[in-house]
C-alpha cells in the first residue's frame, strides 16, 4: 500500500500518512544494505584505439614476422601464425583479450543470414566479463567483414592441425598446454609494438577500440554496435568511439554541403 504525496502539501505528508496508515514514510534504502555498481569501467585515459594505418602496419609486422621466421626454418613460425591470427579475430570481433583467449574451434558458426561467412558467420563468445559475483556473460557476435572468413578458414584448416591439437578444443593451443596464456599474447603485442615504435597508449584492448570506433565511422547502428560489444549502456560504448578528426572534418562537411544546397533549391524555387 502507497502513500499518494500528488494531492497533498509537501508539509501535510508525514501527517496524512498517519492518519491514513498510522505511520509515515521513513527513508529504507541506504548505503550498508544495497548493492553497489561493480561493473568496471573500460576507459582509461591512458589509452586509446589504433588508428587505420598503424593497425595495417601492426597486421602487416605480424604476417612480416611469420614469414621471417619461417624463411630460417624455425618451428617458431607456428606461435606466430597462432598470434597473429588471433590479433586478427580480435579486431574482427571486437573481442577482449580473455574472450578471444578462451575461444574453442567450436565457437565459430555460420549466420543463416549471412551465408556468405560460410561457416565463420558467427562467433560465440562464452567467457564475456561479467559484474562481480556473476559467472561469465555469454554473447554471440556476428561477422561484419569478408576477410575474417579467409583469416580464420587459413587457420583451422591449414595451420592449426600442424599443431597436433586432436582432441583440442581450444581455437589457440600452446604449445606447451591447452590453450595460450595471456602472459604471452602481452609480451607478443608489446614486442610488435615496439618495433613500429607505437607508443604505449595502444594495448591489446585497442583492437577492440578501433573496432567500435571502425564500425561508428562507417556508419553501423550505435544499437548494433553495442550489441556487438556486450555493452550494458550505450554510454560504455561512447567512452570507446575514438573517431578521427578527419572523420569529424567529413561528417561537418557533408553536413553544411547539404545545407547549402538545401538552401539554394529553397532560392531558386522562390525565383521561379
Amino acid at each position: 500500500m502507497f502513500c499518494h504525496f500528488v494531492t497533498d502539501p509537501l508539509y501535510e505528508w508525514p501527517a496524512t500518512c498517519e492518519g491514513r496508515f498510522g505511520t509515515h514514510p521513513i527513508q529504507v534504502v541506504h548505503e550498508w544494505n544495497t548493492a553497489t555498481h561493480v561493473q568496471e569501467g573500460e576507459s582509461d585515459p591512458a589509452k586509446r584505439a589504433f588508428t587505420k594505418s598503424e593497425l595495417q602496419a601492426f597486421f602487416t609486422h605480424c604476417d612480416d614476422e611469420v614469414a621471417r621466421i619461417r624463411s630460417f626454418g624455425r618451428k617458431g613460425w607456428l606461435p606466430a601464425f597462432r598470434d597473429a591470427t588471433l590479433f586478427k579475430t580480435a579486431y574482427a570481433f571486437g573481442l577482449r583479450r580473455n574472450e578471444t583467449r578462451m575461444l574453442d574451434a567450436a565457437d565459430f558458426g555460420t549466420n543463416p543470414h549471412g551465408p556468405e561467412f560460410g561457416s565463420f558467420g558467427r562467433c560465440q563468445v562464452r567467457f564475456g566479463k561479467a559484474k562481480k559475483g556473476s559467472p561469465p556473460k555469454r554473447r554471440g557476435v556476428l561477422t561484419v567483414w569478408g576477410w575474417t572468413v579467409e583469416v580464420l578458414d587459413e587457420w583451422f584448416t591449414e595451420i592449426r592441425p600442424l599443431f597436433g591439437a586432436d582432441g583440442n578444443p581450444a581455437a589457440w593451443p600452446s604449445e606447451r598446454g591447452l590453450r595460450i596464456g595471456c602472459q604471452r599474447l602481452n609480451s607478443r603485442f608489446v614486442a610488435y609494438r615496439q618495433a613500429l615504435g607505437l607508443d604505449d597508449g595502444l594495448d591489446f584492448h585497442s583492437l577492440r577500440r578501433f573496432y567500435v570506433t571502425h564500425l561508428i565511422e562507417d556508419g553501423w547502428d550505435p544499437r548494433f554496435v553495442q550489441e556487438q560489444v556486450g555493452h550494458e549502456h550505450a554510454s560504455t560504448t561512447a567512452l570507446y568511439t575514438c573517431v578521427s578528426s578527419d572523420f569529424r572534418t567529413r561528417t561537418l562537411r557533408r553536413r553544411l554541403d547539404a545545407t547549402v544546397v538545401a538552401a539554394l533549391h529553397s532560392q531558386k524555387g522562390k525565383q521561379a
